[in-house]
């Protein structure tokens, strides 16, 4: 999986987080109307982030298990090709040192 869908997979679950919030806070505030609608709405809505809360869940549970498989996979490519690894980790070591000594 690209670093960009991880990214953007989490932008979401912040985001979508942030709604569930304000929605719960919402109905915290909205608490003391009366009436058969708002009470048969308020119900709706709390079943619905009930299944939100459940879906970000699932999402959160998605992602942490992509990142760790990735860290798996790139656990065996440097036990699998040491020396490879040292070198690419040296190229970037290298460049990261070029770009800040510029500054």
């Amino acid at each position: 999986m690209s670093d960009a869908k991880v990214v953007n997979k989490d932008q979401l679950i912040a985001d979508m987080k942030v709604v569930v919030a304000d929605a719960e806070e919402l109905l915290r505030a909205t608490a003391s109307q009366a009436g058969d609608k708002v009470s048969a709405l308020r119900g709706k809505i709390e079943d619905n982030l009930a299944k939100a809360r459940a879906s970000l869940a699932d999402a959160q549970a998605a992602v942490v298990e992509k990142a760790k498989e990735a860290g798996h996979a790139t656990d065996e490519y440097v036990h699998d090709n040491p020396w490879k690894s040292v070198g690419i980790a040296a190229g970037i070591g290298l460049v990261i040192g070029l770009l800040i000594g510029r500054r």
